[in-house]
C-alpha cells in the first residue's frame, strides 16, 4: 500500500522559537503556528476559526528559525506529519498529538530582514536536515 506524507501551511507564529540541543549536540526547535480560516456562513455572516499546530525543525534551519523568527510573524512550512506518543507524568494516562516535522521554513512578513547575514528580502527559507532522532532524544 502506497502513502505520501506532505504538508505545506501558511500561518503566524504563536511563540518564540526557543533553540535546543539533543544529547549529539544536533540543533532542534519547535514553534506553534496559527492557521486562520475565514468564510461566509448560509446566514450571510462571516464565520472564522483558528487552527493551531505544532512545528518541529532541525539542525540549520532550526538555528535559522531561532535567530530570525518571532512571535506574529507570517511563515510558510513545508514538511510531514508525525504522530508523537508518551505517558503524561502526572495521571500516566497515554498521550498523543499530531505536529509536523518541517524540511523547509520560509518567512514572508515585509520588512523584516530575511538572510542569513540579517539583511535583504523577505522570503528567504531554511531547509532541515534530515533527522531520525525522536523527541524523546531532545534536550
Amino acid at each position: 500500500m502506497s502513502s505520501y506524507n506532505r504538508v505545506t501551511l501558511l500561518g503566524n507564529l504563536t511563540r518564540q522559537p526557543e533553540l535546543r540541543k539533543t544529547k549529539t549536540g544536533t540543533a532542534v526547535t519547535e514553534f506553534g503556528l496559527a492557521l486562520n480560516r475565514a468564510w461566509t456562513g448560509e446566514d450571510g455572516r462571516r464565520q472564522e476559526e483558528t487552527t493551531f499546530v505544532e512545528i518541529t525543525v532541525w539542525g540549520r534551519a532550526a538555528e535559522n528559525a531561532v535567530q530570525y523568527l518571532q512571535k506574529g510573524r507570517s511563515v510558510l512550512v513545508e514538511g510531514r506529519l508525525q504522530m508523537d506518543a508518551w505517558q503524561d507524568k502526572e495521571t500516566g494516562q497515554e498521550r498523543t498529538r499530531l505536529k509536523v516535522v518541517a524540511d523547509l521554513v520560509q518567512y514572508l512578513g515585509p520588512g523584516h530582514g530575511s538572510s542569513a547575514s540579517g539583511g535583504g528580502g523577505s522570503r528567504e527559507g531554511w531547509r532541515s536536515e534530515p533527522k531520525h532522532e525522536r523527541r524523546s532524544e531532545a534536550a
